[in-house]
């Protein structure tokens, strides 16, 4: 199954345009769409979940149009959204049970059986009858991930799924997700540059509502070769000089060290090396260059 969107545009109240034009072809497996905030990731996200209206544009899911049979979508699609409320008194057992019966799932046994296999699949099961609101951050994600998966979907949606969670619960998360994307379609929308790199095979960077780059982000890297240069800076000042006078697509600290990374087909200057170029290069220089 492959989703298909073509010329999706979006125009908010106001003259706000969050979309133009969006066209992508997803096949299964993990599909990182990594862009800032305000880029129209979360627009694209609920238009392709059926919660919000397209302006212009196509959208396929297999044999199913998206923006017009949305009933029918709905039956094969898992959605996590960036933020989303669970009752905090309810024990994860009973309101992931709700939610199956609310997804159509019939039978007192068959049910409690996928419920049971959900709450292991995403590590929930010791923790089932421990009341929501007493649970951490990383497991609520989990448990959004579990009512995601009710249905066997065929489709599912994540946005901004790690942001706030420690580093373990991040790799547990990525972990799950790693396993889920397997068999299904995945769309992984964030502006965190590693969970695409750990994640995906394919992806898609999306700025002002426009896709400026789509691949393999190791194939995107690489053809950064031989362009990303790097230098240490002492002095916040040198790093302010440096972003005056070339095209500085980075400057963090690592390692106590202020390194500053600049693209172009040529060295800007001496105290400069190439280096290989990382994903976040790809990410920085692509939307910077369209800033």
């Amino acid at each position: 199954m492959e989703l298909r969107i073509t010329g999706l545009s979006k125009t908010y109240p106001g003259g706000v345009q969050a979309l133009r034009g969006v066209s992508l072809e997803i096949g299964a497996g993990i599909f990182g769409l990594l862009g800032p905030n305000g880029a129209g990731k979360s627009t694209l996200m609920r238009i392709l979940a059926t919660l919000q209206e397209a302006d212009e544009g196509t959208a396929t899911l297999g044999g199913l149009d998206v923006l017009r049979d949305k009933e029918s979508v709905r039956r094969v699609l898992g959605y996590l959204p960036q933020e989303f409320g669970l009752y905090p008194k309810v024990t994860a057992a009973a309101l992931l049970d709700h939610f199956a019966r609310l997804k159509g799932l019939e039978g007192g046994a068959v049910r409690g059986k996928r419920v049971e296999e959900l709450l292991r699949q995403t590590n929930l099961w010791d923790a089932r009858n421990q009341r929501l609101g007493a649970i951490s951050g990383g497991m609520k994600q989990r448990f959004g991930i579990a009512q995601a998966l009710l249905g066997d979907p065929k489709l599912i949606i994540v946005d901004e799924p790690t942001a706030g969670l420690d580093p373990e619960e991040r790799v547990r998360f990525h972990n799950l997700l790693g396993e889920i994307g397997e068999h299904v379609i995945v769309i992984l929308s964030t502006h965190i540059v590693g969970d695409v790199s750990d994640l995906c095979r394919n992806m898609a960077i999306i700025h002002l509502g426009q896709v400026l780059a789509c691949g393999d982000p190791l194939e995107l890297a690489a053809a950064l070769r031989g362009r990303i240069w790097q230098t240490a800076a002492e002095s916040r000042a040198e790093v302010d000089d440096y972003r005056t006078r070339l095209p500085v697509i980075s400057a963090r600290m690592n390692a106590g060290r202020r390194l500053v990374r600049v693209y172009g087909e040529e060295s800007p200057g001496t105290e400069f090396e190439t280096v290989e170029p990382e994903l976040e290069d790809v990410y920085f220089s692509t939307v910077r260059r369209q800033a």
